[in-house]
């Protein structure tokens, strides 16, 4: 879905398609690509020279062995666009084999990643872009009418930061899930949207901050209110998922700041300290 959106985009203005790579094409984008001029192939393959950029829009688990299938069919100069939500180190590792494989040629490897629903959004979705022609793909991007932001220098930073993004959103989203079902099985949906609208109103940052900075010294009684919140789920004949693990992470805190106390007062201390006494590694 991904591929065929940008591809018509870019075709939409001006660009000329040099062909499609997919393994299980619908009727529809085959026969935009036949309009665009183009062919539908099913491998990377010397097709491939003749494009001066190319995108892949591909699983994450597979967008190194794609890159590394289609690197020996890249043109000198070309701009490769990796559009997946893949592991940054393997976006970063991806551009160390553009430099080191290439054989004599330029290839420059750009991590861009896509921060919502194409599905919504379209060639409208934000995205973000990281790596050495990251300037170029903005401009080549930015036609098409979305939030196109340059993020770093290194393919594997515009990675890492929807990753990080993703804790925060798809965490939400969890929550969401079991909030709102309850609150529908409960009868009280429309009220709950009244009561969080002081959450609406609170800028994002100013609201994460606070959560932090103030996490730790209450740890505990916060702990009790959503083993509380949990047990209503339980009574209204829901099974909690994501308030456990909620739970679990307040107790954690709980128990660290018992044994050895915080005694900061500021977000970076905090930080500092949830790194150092619940979340870090014990391997």
């Amino acid at each position: 879905m991904v591929g065929a959106c940008y591809m018509q985009a870019f075709v939409e203005q001006g660009h000329s398609l040099v062909g499609l790579c997919d393994l299980q094409l619908n009727a529809a984008v085959a026969d935009a690509v036949q309009a665009a001029g183009a062919q539908v192939h099913t491998a990377p393959g010397a097709w491939l020279a003749e494009a001066d950029v190319v995108v892949s829009a591909v699983f994450g688990t597979v967008a190194r062995s794609l890159f590394e299938a289609c690197l020996p069919h890249l043109r000198d100069g070309v701009v490769y666009v990796d559009m997946t939500t893949a592991d940054p180190q393997e976006m970063r590792e991806c551009g160390e084999l553009a430099r080191r494989v290439a054989q004599g040629r330029a290839v420059h490897f750009v991590d861009v990643a896509i921060t919502g629903a194409v599905n919504l959004g379209g060639s409208k979705t934000p995205l973000l872009v990281a790596g050495g022609k990251a300037g170029f793909v903005q401009e080549l991007f930015l036609p098409l009418g979305g939030f196109v932001r340059v993020v770093g220098g290194q393919p594997g930073d515009a990675a890492a930061l929807k990753l990080l993004r993703s804790i925060y959103t798809k965490g939400t989203e969890a929550l969401a899930v079991e909030c709102l079902v309850t609150a529908q099985q409960m009868g009280l949906r429309e009220q709950l949207h009244a009561v969080l609208q002081d959450i609406d109103e609170t800028p994002l940052r100013t609201l994460m901050e606070s959560m932090v900075r103030t996490h730790i010294p209450h740890s505990a009684r916060r702990r009790n209110e959503v083993a509380e919140a949990r047990q209503q789920m339980a009574r209204n004949g829901l099974a909690p998922i994501a308030s456990l693990a909620v739970e679990a992470l307040f107790a954690a805190t709980a128990r660290a700041h018992a044994a050895q106390p915080f005694t900061g007062t500021s977000t970076d201390e905090a930080i500092d300290w949830l790194g150092s006494h619940v979340l870090a590694s014990q391997a």
